[in-house]
């Protein structure tokens, strides 16, 4: 396979020859009109989707095919590779949900963009605020005999887990799940300073939708959004949807950070790509606003986004003034690298995987033309 356009980190024109990894990535000597109107980047990671086009992935009844479909419909936002997120719930539910997936990965045309797995909770605060739209009823604290449980499920394809450190357990069970190869992520907290630096030193290494998951009214300092955003070891994910995070917070936060340490997730629900109107999330009502919210119904708290992340990457440039390099790296390197997703942290380079997205970026919109996987094309915008 082949394509060319625009580099995006370089500015040259460029030409790759791909099969499962990138081949060659060669400038263009003699480029043509054609080339300079389409942009080459690595295509997106999402580390936290919990269903999208209208297929929830906490859904154990969910069938293959339903599966495939919502991947096709991420494609055409730029998305290939994807941690289909489940959040709290019974263990029967978590378990089958994660037996459901794995499943799917080995046997749909396209499973195995599903690179691994997020599990979010149930190991997070009971309370309300930090504790978001997750059910009550079964949050508990971390254990580490049913995260292996979990890990069975998914034939060792738990990859990202989010964990409060608020919980005595917490830092044992960073440390034991970190040692397993599991990348452990800090929210749904009303952590202390010294939790937090507890579960840092026992592994985390991320904070998950920062500034979400929190309760509405907090302390001026210290408390958990500065000790994370203090943390130089904790990299974090941001839903950049201009409904969650206000730019004030979402500038001051990213420079916090720094480049090297964001990263762009969607947090995207089943309603996500669908119309407006009632929903249910695994055993919560949902409805999806006009405005693009998801909110419980007949109420006002936020239970995750209808977020794309094409427009999660104009909408980061919007709101924050980043430039159309760094906020691509937000949503390709960056993910990459902290959801320690092989083959994709150095960009379109070769022994890299061809996950590929070409695009147009006017009048301040990203358009998807072309996305590949592992070298294969799954998404091209009708002409």
């Amino acid at each position: 396979m082949k394509c060319r356009g625009i580099d995006l980190i370089s500015g040259e024109p460029l030409a790759l020859s791909f099969s499962g990894v990138i081949e060659s990535a060669d400038v263009i000597l003699a480029p043509q009109p054609e080339d300079g109107n389409a942009f080459l980047a690595p295509g997106f990671i999402d580390l936290q989707v919990n269903g999208f086009g209208g297929v929830d992935y906490n859904r154990p009844e969910i069938s293959e095919e339903e599966i495939q479909r919502s991947l096709e419909v991420q494609f055409a936002t730029g998305v290939t590779r994807l941690y289909p997120t489940i959040i709290t719930g019974s263990h029967e539910r978590i378990t089958g949900a994660l037996r459901t997936l794995v499943k799917a990965r080995a046997t749909a045309p396209d499973g195995l963009a599903m690179e691994g797995f997020h599990v979010e909770g149930p190991f997070i605060s009971p309370e309300d605020g930090p504790r978001g739209a997750h059910p009550l009823r079964w949050v508990r604290p971390p254990d580490i005999e049913e995260f292996r449980r979990f890990q069975d499920a998914a034939e060792g394809h738990v990859r990202l887990m989010t964990v409060s450190p608020e919980w005595p357990e917490a830092p044992a069970f960073i440390e034991a799940a970190t040692r397993e190869g599991v990348v452990i992520s800090i929210g749904h907290t009303k952590a202390s300073a010294q939790q937090i630096a507890d579960a840092v030193s026992a592994g985390a290494t991320m904070s998950t939708h920062l500034g979400n998951g929190a309760h509405a009214v907090l302390q001026r300092h210290p408390n958990y959004l500065w000790d994370q955003l203090a943390e130089d070891r904790l990299t974090a994910s941001f839903i950049v949807d201009g409904i969650h995070l206000g730019p004030a917070f979402l500038k001051s936060a990213l420079r916090a950070k720094g480049l090297e340490r964001s990263v762009l997730v969607t947090d995207a629900v089943m309603p996500a790509g669908c119309a407006p109107g009632p929903y249910e999330l695994g055993e919560v009502k949902v409805e999806l606003h006009e405005d693009g919210s998801v909110r419980l119904a007949g109420g006002t708290r936020l239970a995750g986004s209808a977020l794309r992340m094409d427009h999660a990457v104009a909408n980061v440039i919007r709101l924050a003034g980043m430039s159309l390099r760094d906020a691509v790296t937000l949503a390709t390197r960056n993910p990459g690298r902290a959801g320690r997703v092989s083959g994709r942290q150095r960009g379109l380079v070769p022994g890299d995987r061809a996950d590929i997205v070409r695009f147009q970026f006017e009048d301040g919109a990203v358009r998807i033309l072309e996305t590949w996987c592992g070298g294969k094309k799954v998404y091209a915008a009708a002409a």
